[in-house]
């Protein structure tokens, strides 16, 4: 692994139950990452995992051993410790996220239990997929946000004008071969991609003076 300050290590999370639009649009992110910037990437996809929702036992509080549950997220965790930047794609359900994407998101209790600043200044994007237009995109979207700052994280987005919040696609409830044909979401995805790598660089350049 590079330690050069200028490459940074990305981890993909799709939060989908099925590997269609999110799966497209976060290896569509991790590819524009490593062609565009040299990232490093890795990826991590909810479809086929099993994933047991926080039962709130405090195991990993009492213990600080990790977490009772012993399931793929347990894997999960070494990736998000590696990458400098996480991008997390979920579907629209509801007008807000999938449920294994706030699975996942709920079940970091137990490494931030093991270490509260494990994931201080890691910097993180998100993206969705709607099968509407107006599905939900941006509620699911600020609540991975608002994970990002509990966790002590920075959220980023690609900036005004098209990419507000992230990454936003609709999917037409027709998988990835209409998202691949999304460009207003493919350039907000890209611009999303370009400050979070830029920033990521930032912080460990910043880092490093410390």
């Amino acid at each position: 692994m590079s330690d050069d300050n200028n490459t940074i290590k990305l981890l993909g999370i799709s939060g989908s139950p099925r590997k269609k639009a999110t799966d497209y649009i976060i290896r569509e992110a991790l590819k524009h990452a490593e062609e565009k910037y040299s990232a490093e990437t890795d990826y991590f996809s909810a479809s086929g995992k099993e994933l047991k929702f926080c039962i709130h036992c405090d195991y990993c509080i009492r213990t600080q051993k990790g977490c009772i549950h012993e399931d793929d997220i347990v894997d999960l965790y070494e990736k998000m410790k590696w990458a400098d930047a996480w991008i997390i794609g979920t579907p629209a359900y509801q007008g807000t996220l999938s449920a294994q994407t706030k699975t996942i998101m709920d079940r970091c209790r137990a490494v931030v239990a093991q270490d509260p600043k494990v994931f201080l200044n890691k910097v993180g994007a998100a993206a969705a997929v709607g099968g509407d237009r107006v599905g939900g995109q941006e509620p699911a979207i600020q609540a991975i946000h608002n994970f990002y700052v509990i966790n002590e994280m920075l959220p980023v987005s690609g900036g005004s004008f098209g990419s507000n919040l992230g990454g936003t696609f609709w999917s037409k409830d027709k998988g990835g071969e209409v998202v691949g044909e999304d460009e207003e979401g493919l350039r907000g995805l890209r611009r999303t991609v370009k400050k979070l790598v830029k920033t990521a660089i930032l912080m460990k350049q910043v880092e490093k003076q410390d």
